[in-house]
C-alpha cells in the first residue's frame, strides 16, 4: 500500500470516530505520524504488529510508559480498521506493553480548600478581578466535579442563576457531549457574587468568558495550572505518601468521594445512585466514575458502617 492510499485509510478512520462522537485531534496526529514512520522505513507490503511496536517504543519519540501504551491504543485501533481492506495486516496485541497504574489522587481536607482559597484571595494585581476569578474556580470545581477544562471554556450566557434551578450548561464537552450540571444554592450565591465582582470591575466589555483573565480572554489551562500550583506551596501543601502531586484536577476526586461519603452517611442506596454521578460529572459509564472514588480511609469507614446496618436490618 503507497502512502498516499495510507494517508486516505487515515483520513478515513478518523471521519467514522468523529462521527462517532469521538474527539480524534490527537489520535489522528499519531496516526499521521506513524504514516510518517513507515515512509522513512520505506516499509512495502502489509503493515507488519512489529513495525508497529517499533513505532510506539521508538527511543526518538522519547515518550514516557503512559504514553506508548496510549500509542499502541491509537495504532491497534487503527490497523484492526485497517484489517477489513487489508487482510494481511497485523494487529499488535494488546498486553504487549505493561499495564500502567493510575497514581492515586491527592484528596484535599476541607481546611485544605479553605486555605486554597484564601490564597486565591491574596493574589493581584490589586484590584483586579483576578483574586475573585481564583477563589471562585476553585470553589466551584470543590462544589461541582466539574473538569478544569470544563469550567473554563464556561461563557457567561452558560452560567444560568436566574432560573428556577440554578445551573450551568456545559457544551461540547468530553466526547462532544453536552450536559446541565445544577448548582447548590450556596455555590450559586458565590457565583453571582462574582459575577457581580466582574460588573462591577469593567470585565464584561473585555470578553464573553466567565471566568475572564486579566488580557480579556479565557483563562488558559497552563495560567490556571501554574496558579494553582504556587497556591498550593503557599498554604503549605505538599505531596502525602502514597499519593499523587496536588494539582487542581484532584478537586474533582475530592467532589465525587465527598459525594459518596455523604450518601453512606444518609444511608441512601448508593449503587443505585452511582450512575446518576456518572452523568452528573460527564462520564460516559459508570466505570469511569469508580475511578475517582479512591478508597480513602474516610470512605472506607462509613462504607463499613453502612454495611454493618445493613447486616443487622438482615438479622433482625
Amino acid at each position: 500500500m503507497s502512502t498516499g492510499d495510507l494517508q486516505l485509510r487515515v483520513e478515513c478512520y478518523v471521519a467514522v470516530r468523529k462521527a462517532l462522537g469521538y474527539a480524534c485531534r490527537s489520535e489522528e496526529k499519531l496516526l499521521k505520524n506513524f504514516v510518517q514512520f513507515l515512509e522513512l522505513k520505506r516499509a512495502s507490503g502489509p503493515i507488519r504488529a512489529q513495525t508497529a511496536i517499533e513505532w510506539v517504543c521508538a527511543p526518538a519519540h522519547g515518550f514516557s510508559p503512559s504514553g506508548q501504551t496510549n500509542r499502541l491504543r491509537v495504532v491497534r485501533g487503527f490497523l484492526s480498521h485497517l484489517q477489513a481492506f487489508e487482510f494481511e495486516t497485523e494487529v499488535p496485541s494488546p498486553g504487549l506493553l505493561a499495564p500502567i497504574l493510575r497514581p492515586l489522587p491527592y484528596l484535599y481536607s476541607p481546611d485544605e480548600i479553605a486555605a486554597l482559597m484564601k490564597e486565591a484571595s491574596r493574589l493581584g494585581p490589586y484590584d483586579s478581578l483576578r483574586p475573585h476569578t481564583y477563589v471562585t474556580l476553585i470553589g466551584l470545581l470543590a462544589s461541582s466535579g466539574l473538569r478544569v477544562g470544563e469550567a473554563l471554556r464556561l461563557k457567561v450566557g452558560e452560567v444560568r442563576l436566574s432560573c428556577s434551578h440554578p445551573h450551568l450548561l456545559v457544551v461540547q464537552t468530553k466526547f462532544r457531549k453536552s450536559r446541565l450540571v445544577p448548582l447548590h444554592p450556596s455555590c450559586a450565591e458565590k457565583i453571582a457574587e462574582y459575577a457581580a465582582h466582574r460588573k462591577r470591575l469593567g470585565y464584561d466589555a473585555l470578553s464573553d468568558a466567565f471566568f475572564v483573565s486579566e488580557w480579556g480572554a479565557h483563562l488558559s489551562y497552563q495560567t490556571c495550572h501554574q496558579t494553582f500550583s504556587g497556591l498550593a506551596h503557599r498554604a503549605g501543601i505538599c505531596k502525602r505518601p502514597g499519593t499523587g502531586r496536588p494539582g487542581i484536577h484532584s478537586l474533582r476526586h475530592v467532589f465525587a468521594v465527598s459525594r459518596m461519603i455523604e450518601w453512606h452517611r444518609t444511608g441512601i442506596n448508593v449503587r443505585d445512585l452511582v450512575p446518576h454521578l456518572s452523568v452528573y460529572m460527564g462520564h460516559v459509564q459508570p466505570a469511569h466514575t469508580y475511578w475517582y472514588l479512591t478508597a480513602t480511609p474516610e470512605l472506607l469507614s462509613t462504607a463499613a458502617e453502612a454495611f454493618c446496618q445493613y447486616t443487622q436490618g438482615v438479622q433482625q
